[in-house]
């Protein structure tokens, strides 16, 4: 029997051809943020993935894992950390490269973002090719956060982006071609 939750999901999600480039499709979730039921169910589901876990924070990807995060770091009532685009952070960060389809880019995290041995959930909205991903676990690893889960809304699984995080225990709303 189908989750109703993620009929909806799925019923908001809209794919967006050639977007950022030729070949691409984009899956926009801005109408599953904008829909206040549909975001209720996102951040209740990923509540249910995360009940039998211990949390200290909830580690947020910019930009969209950034709402995702901050929702459910709210709901869990733990602070919530973001992972940034190079620049964006005013104290000293760890900095971690990661390749793209198009070319390379890197994400920061605060070095003093969480205590050691915190107990780490990362979120982010996609899991494409896992080089973001990637990096944001590497982050938190540097940091010295336990990185006990990382939740994803969508996974687009014929990237086999899970792959490039063989040791995290992942776990994605919808899961498109497996």
């Amino acid at each position: 029997m189908s989750d109703p939750r993620i009929a909806s999901i799925l019923a908001r999600a809209i794919d967006v051809p050639d977007f950022p480039k030729p070949g691409i499709v984009f899956k926009d979730l801005t109408p599953v943020f904008s829909d206040r039921e549909t975001f209720a169910h996102v951040t209740d589901l990923f509540a249910e993935a995360v009940r039998d876990t211990h949390v200290d924070y909830v580690v947020g990807v910019e930009a969209r894992g950034f709402i995702l995060a901050s929702a459910l770091a709210l709901r869990l009532g733990v602070g919530f950390v973001p992972v940034r685009k190079p620049g964006k952070l005013p104290r000293p960060t760890f900095r971690e490269e990661y390749a793209l389809e198009y070319g390379t880019d890197a994400l920061e995290l605060h070095r003093d973002a969480f205590p050691r041995s915190s107990k780490i959930i990362l979120i982010d909205d996609v899991l494409a090719t896992g080089g973001t991903a990637s990096a944001a676990a590497s982050l938190v690893r540097q940091g010295g956060g336990d990185l006990v889960r990382a939740l994803f809304l969508l996974e687009l699984g014929f990237l086999g982006g899970r792959s490039k995080l063989p040791d995290v225990d992942c776990r994605s709303l919808v899961l498109v071609g497996a």
